[in-house]
């Protein structure tokens, strides 16, 4: 038959001329190459790729198969080579950003939805019960869960202005939840970013700390490869990210308020506020802008503070950070990422 000319080929994603092939194919399946891909699989007809897929992480992306070779089983081989894939990495417990209309391929190759934001994007997980296990994992069985709030934090590195938002919120509310995003796409590993958060609020009795894990997600890990225009990407990531909590994490908390920074210059950050203060109150979730903290008529962040360390002015450091955080950053420990930070000539 025809389809006895296709092969499987992986591609060398360091390979200028194959990169470009595989950019012009997905571009005429209206996506783009998403910069968090690790591994490529293509199905090529002698020469000409006909369907690809990828994955970064635990999440499979970039799956397309050109128009005339669908219904022929291309999009299941490439699952089921990425899946055994991600297996042999370690990897078990997989996801997939895809288009809403996608749904019914995925869900027959052993995907579940898990959210979706209608004509934009749908996540599925390969288990059926990994959210449910994942709200047993932060729900405790303590009785009253009335008056409960939450913060989601990156911490890269935890700052006074991060502490003073997580005092302000737990001042207000009978117990606190506070998320740490678990991707590990900053210049403070994870382990690092959770230690110093936990460090820095150990004073403060009404805190609960949780791992954001897969059901947080973060503007570092939302693919926006099958979406053109940036400003498309910010609102669906957000609406994407509401639909978790209001549909799973807050139900499970019984979380009331949402306490967030003020945002005056992050573009990205701002609109998310914005939409969350459209979503969350219709939902029955209270929506706090904290004002933000300053040092010197400039508000205290952990940009500020990695462009300080970036500049060797780690001295300057002390006056926006808690003494844990300081006390981290003058380790041995934590010289390997100053370092890091310090050769980084992208913006801080």
């Amino acid at each position: 038959m025809w389809y006895d000319t296709l092969s499987e080929r992986i591609v060398n994603l360091q390979s200028k001329a194959e990169r470009v092939q595989l950019e012009e194919f997905l571009k005429k399946q209206n996506l783009s190459l998403d910069r968090e891909v690790e591994y490529t699989v293509s199905i090529v007809d002698r020469e000409k790729i006909v369907a690809t897929g990828s994955l970064g992480g635990r999440i499979l992306k970039c799956i397309a198969v050109d128009e005339e070779y669908k219904n022929i089983g291309l999009s299941a081989k490439l699952i089921t080579h990425l899946v055994r894939e991600a297996y042999s990495r370690g990897k078990t417990h997989l996801f997939i950003y895809t288009k809403p209309e996608n749904k019914i391929i995925f869900s027959d190759l052993g995907f579940y939805p898990i959210a979706e934001v209608s004509s934009k994007v749908i996540l599925m997980e390969n288990k059926p019960d990994g959210i449910k296990k994942y709200l047993k994992e932060i729900t405790r069985d303590d009785g009253d869960k009335s008056n409960s709030g939450a913060v989601i934090v990156n911490c890269n590195p935890f700052t006074l202005g991060h502490r003073h938002l997580i005092e302000y919120a737990a001042s207000r509310c009978q117990t606190l939840h506070i998320f740490v995003l678990r991707e590990d796409k900053s210049s403070f590993p994870f382990e690092i970013r959770y230690r110093l958060v936990k460090e820095g609020v150990k004073h403060l009795a009404n805190v609960v700390l949780h791992q954001g894990k897969d059901y947080i997600i973060s503007d570092a890990t939302f693919p926006s490869y099958f979406i053109k225009d940036f400003q498309d990407v910010i609102e669906t990531h957000a609406r994407l990210d509401l639909e978790l909590f209001t549909r799973y994490i807050a139900p499970a908390l019984g979380i009331q308020k949402r306490f967030v920074g003020e945002e005056p210059y992050c573009k990205v950050t701002a609109t998310y506020n914005s939409i969350m203060q459209e979503i969350l109150p219709a939902q029955g979730i209270e929506v706090q802008l904290v004002p933000r903290m300053l040092n010197e008529g400039r508000p205290i962040g952990a940009s500020r503070v990695r462009e300080l360390i970036h500049e060797g002015r780690l001295y300057e450091v002390k006056k926006l950070v808690p003494e844990t955080t300081y006390q981290f950053l003058l380790s041995a420990e934590a010289k390997g990422i100053i370092q890091r930070i310090q050769a980084d000539h992208r913006r801080h």
